[in-house]
């Protein structure tokens, strides 16, 4: 699993777990999402983005099925992945 803190004004930490492929995302309103079957280099061109926030928009939202965790379930999802939904 590899957690970033990024600069940016929309995402303070990005995780990303490569086997699993799921990228989980802290807002700055701290809610924190998963996002399934997102390829290594979409986590890549994230990071690399000029604007984290644009590059989301435009390339995950929308993209991938989702679910938003809490903290406390974020904090212990390296051992168990919760199953793919849309909100």
């Amino acid at each position: 699993m590899r957690i970033t803190t990024v600069q940016s004004t929309a995402l303070p930490r990005v995780v990303y777990d490569e086997a699993r492929e799921v990228l989980q995302l802290e807002f700055l309103s701290r809610a924190i999402y998963h996002y399934f079957g997102v390829p290594r280099a979409v986590h890549e061109a994230l990071l690399g983005a000029p604007s984290k926030g644009r590059y989301f928009n435009q390339a995950i939202r929308g993209c991938f099925p989702f679910c938003r965790v809490s903290p406390f379930q974020a904090a212990v999802s390296e051992a168990e992945v919760p199953a793919a939904g849309r909100e």
